[in-house]
């Protein structure tokens, strides 16, 4: 059971980062980004990339600020000459773009499946709850958590973390006391495909890379935003976990029945409250 856990930490850690990009996304941009288990994917990829060429480490910090300047230019080019247009355009958008860069992917690197082996500090195993556990695993999970608490310090602690929450509760009034609305939305989406790059490399290891690799942790993702709450960071935070969690261990126990687990968890959360555990209440 200890072991299931961690699994599930391991796993939540991963959501984590790519399901509090969503909500930023969503929070600040208003953009429903259907494109983001793409950019998950382009992340594993520039990790494999970049690591062949140097090490994992390398990769490690170079992947995701690739990913985050690829964010800024979605964002300058992409989707700011579409701002008013009505959100389902924003939605056809980004699916679209997911469908363009899945093709991409199998265009430059191929169909064929590609593993990104975890650096020799981290590829051995420690004695845990009576039996062994990879260390890669625990390194995801504490990154993640730390990645978490660095966004929360972010966002409550930072001058810019004042900025994005004015920015997103009152573009208009921020603009109005100096704040440079449109520098803040590009930073926030470099940010959130930033994050998804750092999953992606993260998950290189884990599992092979493979263009269509970031179609269930979409889906998933989705999940959490709507298990924490509509563009509510905490709530995405605690969500990403609790999926994590229920993901691995009926993945574990509940055989085929185990992509039903998710779903049952979103029913269940969603009668009691609505609006997801960090929002209102009905």
């Amino acid at each position: 059971m200890a072991i299931q856990l961690l699994n599930g930490l391991t796993y939540g850690a991963l959501l984590l980062s790519t399901a509090v990009g969503l909500a930023l996304m969503f929070g600040l941009r208003g953009v429903v980004n259907f494109a983001h288990g793409a950019l998950y994917a382009l992340g594993a990829y520039l990790g494999y990339s970049i690591a062949q060429q140097s090490n994992y480490w390398i990769a490690l910090v170079l992947a995701p600020l690739v990913a985050a300047g690829i964010g800024a230019a979605l964002d300058r080019f992409i989707l700011r000459p579409l701002d008013g247009r009505p959100r389902i355009t924003l939605v056809l958008l980004t699916f679209g773009l997911g469908l363009v860069l899945t093709d991409a992917f199998r265009w430059i690197w191929g169909s064929d499946q590609l593993l990104l082996n975890p650096p020799a500090a981290l590829a051995g195993t420690v004695g845990l709850a009576g039996s062994t556990y990879p260390v890669y695993r625990l390194f995801i999970a504490a990154t993640g958590l730390l990645t978490g608490l660095a966004l929360i310090l972010l966002l409550r602690r930072t001058s810019f973390g004042l900025r994005i929450r004015t920015a997103s509760a009152a573009p208009d009034i921020a603009a109005i006391h100096g704040v440079n609305v449109s520098a803040v939305q590009t930073l926030v989406v470099a940010l959130a495909v930033g994050l998804a790059g750092l999953a992606g490399v993260l998950a290189a290891p884990l599992f092979t890379v493979t263009p269509d690799m970031g179609a269930t942790v979409l889906v998933e993702s989705f999940i959490v935003i709507v298990v924490g709450g509509l563009a509510s960071m905490p709530g995405a935070m605690v969500a990403a976990l609790v999926i994590g969690m229920v993901t691995t261990s009926a993945n574990a126990y509940l055989g085929s029945y185990a992509t039903l687990a998710p779903y049952i968890v979103v029913a269940m959360i969603l009668i009691i409250r609505p609006h997801g555990l960090a929002g209102e209440r009905a």
